[in-house]
């Protein structure tokens, strides 16, 4: 458990404690009583029953026996009430999009996968988004005016002030498009939009293999590479919102072709496109795997080829290998530069496990310093394919929660 995700308000320093208060409570499994929040946080008893006492109120915390207890009266402890509202998490990928409707401690209520094409551009793609939430909404027997918020995430570098994405290689069309504005338009509610490797690194701190750590990386390997850093528990967009394009640092200069226009870059060699890229070459040089008897040739995708390798196709096996060890050479260096404790793979592509994990764990064995590389633990991503789903929640929820007005009415 560490750092905190508000943005920090310019509001008093009451209101401070109380969003840290309410983050030290949401991420800590089985909750946590007034005594150790005061111990936590460095506050006096009666300063903390104050804020928690506002948050009772208003129905946003309640108490509950202790679950963690090993016999005995039970402590009371505090956990965010989860009948308060509801929030909806988003993940647009480049081929799938996933629904997540949650409420208020972050249980799933409902969730909904559908084929996406980020190509579609932004207009009709945001319109399928919206008829895939209005339909989680219903399935969850609720009402799009019942949700409190909204994180999405995409593909692509996040301007996040903007609301908007800036020169995706994958999302042709949606420059500079008003994502955030377009979709609050729709929805009538705030709405948060962050890069979809950033979510995937919330939610697996938050609830994942990485939980409680302090400077975690996550992979996310999907169509193509990217990264979203947790450094000093909080998510490190860079400058420009750019930071964690993994995906696009050189490995080979004239290397293949990329789809941001340069050749060599990691998504190039590693990325689900280039795996499934090489499978089809393999294929038309009349290489014997089972992937020959996927027809026409061009419809051979990464999926195929991890199905492929599970079954024990060894030139399957061995593209995911050769990926892994060019997965592994760029994480080297990311290792060397940030020095993470945890580096968390994740995405469609990491659905390989081992044979994917192995050969990156090896080659950060040998190329990064040996210091760091003792340090840092890799990892499969604990949640799947809901990483950023799930990171998209923790936004929303967070959103929601510095959002509701003091001594507001209960929700029965």
């Amino acid at each position: 458990m560490s750092g905190l995700f508000w943005s920090l308000p310019s509001q008093n320093v009451k209101n401070l404690n109380k969003y840290a208060i309410l983050d030290l409570i949401r991420f800590t499994p089985g909750g946590i009583s007034r005594v150790e929040l005061a111990r936590y946080l460095g506050l006096t008893r009666a300063a903390v029953t104050a804020i928690v006492n506002d948050l009772v109120e208003t129905g946003t915390v309640r108490e509950a026996n202790s679950r963690s207890a090993p016999s005995g009266r039970k402590p009371i402890v505090l956990e965010v009430n989860p009948n308060r509202g509801w929030v909806a998490g988003v993940d647009m990928g480049a081929t799938h999009v996933t629904i997540l409707i949650s409420d208020f401690s972050a249980h799933t209520i409902t969730e909904l996968e559908a084929p996406f094409d980020i190509k579609r551009g932004p207009e009709s793609c945001l319109f399928g988004v919206d008829s895939l939430l209005q339909e989680a909404v219903q399935r969850a027997g609720l009402l799009i005016s019942d949700l409190s918020a909204v994180g999405a995430g995409v593909p692509g570098p996040i301007v996040t002030d903007a609301g908007m994405v800036s020169g995706p290689p994958i999302m042709p069309g949606w420059d500079a498009y008003p994502i955030r504005d377009h979709l609050q338009g729709l929805w009538k509610c705030p709405v948060s939009i962050n890069n979809d490797a950033e979510l995937g690194a919330l939610g697996e701190w938050a609830y994942g293999a990485g939980r409680g750590e302090k400077n975690l990386a996550y992979i996310k390997v999907g169509m193509g590479v990217g990264a979203g850093l947790l450094l000093g528990g909080q998510i490190y967009h860079g400058s420009t919102g750019c930071a964690g394009e993994i995906g696009h640092i050189t490995l080979s200069e004239n290397g293949p072709l990329c789809s941001c226009g340069n050749r060599g870059c990691l998504e190039a060699f590693a990325g689900g496109m280039a795996i499934a890229r090489s499978a089809k070459e393999a294929v038309l040089r009349g290489q014997r795997t089972q992937l020959a008897y996927v027809t026409p040739v061009e419809k051979i995708t990464a999926r195929d080829v991890i199905i492929a390798a599970r079954n024990g196709d060894l030139l399957a096996q061995q593209i995911m290998t050769e990926a892994g060890s060019h997965l592994g050479t760029a994480i080297a260096s990311l290792v060397n530069l940030f020095n993470p404790s945890m580096v968390v793979v994740g995405g469609g592509v990491s659905q390989m496990g081992d044979l994917l994990l192995e050969p990156i764990r090896k080659i950060v064995r040998e190329r990064s310093l040996r210091v760091a590389s003792r340090a840092v633990r890799i990892s499969a991503a604990l949640l799947g394919r809901r990483s950023s789903g799930l990171g998209a929640v923790v936004q929303a929820l967070s959103i929601a929660l510095h959002e509701i007005p003091e001594k507001k009415e209960v929700r029965a």
